[in-house]
């Protein structure tokens, strides 16, 4: 079910980056969140959300009061990991910045419900493409600003400061502050695009990070999943994966089981899974394979135990579906290293 503009809502922390870069021009953001609707005390909470269209009168303030259209960038400027919970440190102990980008497709209803966010392998690019609603009464380009940088400086912070796109498309119109664009993201910008791209050569986004931490990042992942969970009714796909997680050391799941916890029947459960393009045999394969891509990684687990943490009857039922994952067994996967 599609949804309402006015039932969505952003991340608190993008309330934060916007106080900490008004006192940057030596402005007061108090009369302005008051004006926009937003309680400043609220925003030190890690767990509150405000509505966007609040959030995005509030851009529209801060642009007036400072007479900076280019105020999404200085915005980012301000960020760090932790602006982005559990989805900011899962990214931080990622393999790989594909691995961290598709954590960022995967969970970007933490940021915003109504953001799309995929990658796209393109000859040797991996590109990083964002896109809002077609249809946004108003929208401010600096929103977007802030997420398009604040996710390049992600992949700085994680893989070197030197990290550079290859291209960067931006659906926002050229700004009079364009120098200051072409600073900050150092590559090609290409202004009025259909979609915001950030574009990595392949050979970059495949690279071992020397950051890796898979116990640290599947953690992290389970308590973004948590949050979603908590905060997002609506999205079934999120509830089900969650109820997955929490159930796999106790034996497979079994939907009639998810579909009771969450109090609904199977054959809605199924419905909804339906509707959202996914289904319960799906979403249990893709948990199990991402949790085995990890667990494979700490080495001082054994077989025998991810095994049963995966819901698996006997070693054997799991060697079978990890080379059916990967084409190669447990053993051969974590001696290549």
């Amino acid at each position: 079910m599609p949804v309402s503009i006015s039932e969505v809502s952003t991340l608190g922390s993008v309330a934060v980056l916007i106080a900490q870069a008004l006192r940057s021009y030596d402005c007061d953001p108090a009369p302005l969140f008051a004006e926009a609707g937003i309680d400043m005390h609220q925003i030190s909470d890690p767990n509150v959300r405000f509505p966007t269209l609040r959030m995005q009168h509030l851009w529209r303030l801060a642009i007036e009061a400072t007479g900076d259209p280019c105020f999404g960038l200085t915005a980012a400027r301000q960020f760090q990991p932790a602006a982005l919970q559990g989805l900011g440190f899962a990214w931080l102990a990622s393999d790989t910045l594909r691995d961290a980008l598709a954590r960022l497709a995967r969970y970007s209803r933490l940021i915003n419900a109504v953001i799309d966010i995929r990658l796209e392998d393109v000859d040797n690019r991996v590109e990083l493409v964002v896109r809002g609603p077609d249809v946004w009464p108003d929208y401010v380009p600096a929103a977007t600003d802030l997420g398009m940088a604040a996710f390049l400086q992600m992949c700085r912070i994680t893989a070197g400061a030197a990290i550079k796109p290859i291209r960067v498309d931006l659906q926002r119109p050229r700004p009079v502050c364009a120098a200051r664009f072409d600073e900050f993201f150092a590559a090609p910008i290409a202004y009025g695009a259909p979609d915001n791209r950030l574009c990595f050569d392949r050979q970059l986004i495949d690279s071992p990070l020397a950051s890796a931490h898979p116990e640290l990042a599947r953690v992290n992942d389970q308590t973004v999943v948590k949050y979603l969970a908590r905060f997002d009714r609506a999205n079934v796909t999120m509830q089900v994966r969650a109820r997955i997680i929490e159930q796999l050391p106790d034996g497979a799941p079994h939907q009639d089981a998810i579909a009771d916890a969450l109090h609904v029947s199977p054959r809605s459960l199924q419905r909804k899974l339906k509707d959202e393009a996914t289904s319960f045999r799906s979403l249990l394969e893709d948990t199990r394979r991402e949790l085995a891509m990890q667990y494979i990684r700490e080495s001082y687990r054994s077989i025998g135990e991810i095994t049963y943490l995966l819901g698996f009857s006997e070693p054997g039922n799991f060697t079978r579906a990890f080379r059916r994952w990967t084409g190669r067994s447990p053993v051969e996967f974590r001696e290549a290293g």
